[in-house]
């Protein structure tokens, strides 16, 4: 059995199937992609980790006979990762599971083995559907990922919670410290329903899916999930549990309003990070006549860093402390020119949102402040 494909192609689609594979695998089959051929013209590609199933396809550009194996990911992708843009020959040896590579400059062998141990996927065929816009669908996952957790007790904070209402949907993440709500009002999908999709699997998706994708599939019952674009399809499962009811903590009367240029803040932020407190990462902001100001310092290493913006604010002074990561990381993510910081007092949760709202999405970033030491 032999078939012929682009070589960029398969090495392509092999490095996105491997982004599902684990380092450490209780079969050791799982450090392995499936390759199958059939009858229509199209190699399949799989990578499981036992939990998570992806599954890719290419159409071939010649081939003889059908077949399915598996083949080593690591020693496969190394092969193929330095040969430039050729027509590439796959041949298997049958007999001794010998998968030979030939290309226009030289060849490579690789065992393979069976594939009859390989796990079967679980697809999810009923349930709930959802189709949302690729890039509606990237940006949703974007802007609320870097919000979630990393918590091994509560696990529903390691996720990206779909709050799904009949006439929109929002996109949540929180660790207690960070919060994202994330509402798109252009999707209608006229039931209302819920799900917390794994962080693992939303870095996944955003690495493989492009945002010239058209619609995104989305099925899913209470435990697992069914995501399929027309080059790939992966199978999962959903975390379970019930997601922490993200909007009361989110202050409704914040009377302090300031606008504040993007690129100047994270600018300054990254000049004042340099000298914060390593552990803690505060940084002081205060807040007067149209005027903003920044300090950052650390004790322990005798170092201090002050910056001073121009910004929009009329109202009284007021001094707050927040995590200077975490605000570089809000104005990376937004991507309006200005941003408005809308606090209440000292002691409540700051909220950052982009003054230039799109059309039909509201966008709320919410940060716990940190204690400042007069």
């Amino acid at each position: 059995m032999n078939f012929k494909v682009s070589s960029s192609a398969l090495n392509s689609r092999l490095t996105c199937a491997s982004k599902v594979l684990a380092s450490k695998n209780s079969m050791p089959i799982l450090d392995c992609f499936l390759l199958e051929i059939s009858d229509n013209g199209q190699l399949t590609i799989t990578a499981s980790d036992s939990e998570k199933c992806y599954i890719t396809y290419l159409p071939v550009l010649e081939q003889d006979g059908t077949g399915r194996f598996c083949v080593p990911a690591k020693t496969l992708l190394e092969s193929l990762r330095e040969i430039p843009e050729q027509p590439i020959t796959l041949e298997l040896n049958p007999n001794t599971y010998e998968l030979r590579g030939k290309h226009g400059s030289g060849q490579f062998a690789i065992m393979a083995q069976d594939a009859a141990p390989y796990p079967a996927p679980r697809p999810v065929n009923e349930g709930n559907t959802l189709t949302i816009p690729a890039d509606v669908l990237i940006s949703g996952i974007n802007r609320s990922l870097f919000a979630t957790a990393n918590d091994e007790v509560r696990m529903v904070m390691n996720g990206i919670y779909f709050d799904i209402k009949p006439d929109h949907i929002i996109f949540a993440g929180t660790d207690g410290r960070k919060l994202v709500k994330n509402i798109v009002r252009s999707l209608t999908p006229g039931f209302t329903g819920s799900f917390i999709l794994p962080k693992k699997v939303a870095n996944i998706l955003k690495n493989v899916i492009g945002k010239e994708e058209n619609d995104i599939r989305i099925v899913y019952t209470n435990d697992r999930a069914t995501i399929s674009t027309e080059d790939m399809t992966m199978h999962f499962r959903l975390i379970e549990g019930n997601y922490p009811n993200y909007n009361a903590v989110i202050p409704t009367t914040n009377p302090y309003h300031a606008v504040i240029d993007r690129q100047a803040f994270a600018s300054a932020l990254k000049r004042v990070s340099v000298c914060c407190n390593q552990s803690s990462g505060l940084v002081k902001i205060e807040l007067t006549n149209n005027n903003i100001h920044l300090t950052g310092q650390d004790n322990e290493y005798s170092t201090s860093a002050e910056e001073f913006l121009v910004c929009e604010y009329n109202n009284n002074p007021i001094n707050i402390g927040f995590s200077c990561q975490f605000l570089i990381e809000i104005c990376n993510i937004l991507d309006s020119e200005n941003i408005i910081l809308e606090l209440a007092d000292p002691s409540r949760p700051g909220l950052v949102r982009p003054a230039q709202e799109k059309e039909n999405e509201e966008l709320i970033m919410l940060l716990m402040p940190m204690r400042v030491d007069d």
